[in-house]
């Protein structure tokens, strides 16, 4: 992969000299959010790294190349091009070879931050079991990059459309810990509670960089998920939550909505349903991950 990397120069110079860094992924950009709003978060996310005195490298696909630390320009490239790939593992070669845009998933952020030797990111929500998964076998594969890349993964929690139980139990299969960030409950990502109770939590940056730093001595290669709550402000409550996702569902049913096509179908009803409040709560999670991440990234560096 380092052929087709393309490091930015202020990335490059928090490499060279041990600076902490924060890898964002880009498929929120060209997929996730409405525009202008994609790309106002996106540069809200990279000013909040900046704020905590760490750097942002937000990740993507230009011109055969795969970008670390994407530029301005580039970002707004991918905010509002009609034609972006999402990039995850399995994508890179074809996108690549195609000299078209891609945006990467967490799963291909993941990729690359670890090769690109970033040890901290931000996101979302993880993907991961979709609901009747035993049917359909639609698993996200930023389980099995979890798996692989030895990186802090700050989020909040997996997308509430997935089916949240069977999620944890195949992060736990795949040896993948996760963490709550002041929190002993896995988030339902646009709720701070699901009922899911976690065994392992933290209090503050340190204690997660001592997590990692242990990750790292043991020799284990798995990520270490924090699952960071939404803020209390925008959070949606659970029991409206459920409503909201219920309604989705049933919705998709009755259009005939299923495949790719099911998670952004369920996403925008949502968005719609809750009079754009679920939206709001994406956006604020994004950017609160971002800061927590760069605190991790960096007490992650002076552990």
């Amino acid at each position: 992969m380092k052929t087709f990397l393309k490091i930015g120069d202020q990335v490059a110079h928090a490499l060279e000299t041990g600076g902490a860094i924060v890898a964002l992924e880009s498929t929120v950009i060209a997929h996730g959010l409405p525009r202008p709003r994609n790309l106002e978060t996106a540069l809200a996310m990279e000013a909040a790294v900046r704020e905590e005195g760490a750097t942002p490298a937000t990740i993507g696909i230009v011109s055969s190349h795969i970008v670390v630390g994407l530029s301005p320009a580039e970002i707004e490239l991918l905010a509002n091009s009609e034609k972006v790939a999402k990039v995850s593992r399995r994508d890179f070669a074809p996108v690549l070879a195609s000299g078209g845009l891609g945006a990467t998933t967490v799963a291909g952020t993941l990729a690359v931050a670890a090769e690109a030797g970033i040890r901290v990111m931000a996101t979302g929500g993880i993907g991961g079991v979709h609901r009747e998964a035993e049917r359909t076998f639609d698993i996200s594969a930023d389980i099995s990059e979890l798996a692989r890349s030895p990186v802090a993964v700050v989020c909040s929690g997996a997308k509430a459309i997935l089916d949240l139980a069977r999620t944890l139990e195949l992060l736990e299969t795949a040896g993948v810990p996760v963490v709550g960030y002041r929190t002993s409950e896995f988030p339902a990502f646009y709720s701070r509670a699901s009922g899911l109770v976690l065994e392992h939590r933290v209090d503050d940056p340190g204690a997660a960089a001592r997590i990692m730093k242990t990750q790292r001595d043991l020799g284990f290669q798995q990520a270490v998920v924090f699952a960071n709550p939404p803020p209390d402000a925008v959070a949606v409550d659970e029991r409206e939550l459920r409503g909201l996702v219920d309604e989705a569902l049933q919705s998709a049913a009755a259009s005939g909505i299923s495949g790719k096509a099911l998670t952004p179908y369920l996403l925008d009803r949502m968005v719609r349903t809750s009079n754009g409040r679920t939206l709001d709560t994406n956006i604020a999670l994004l950017v609160e991950n971002a800061r927590v991440a760069a605190r991790i990234a960096l007490a992650l560096r002076a552990a």
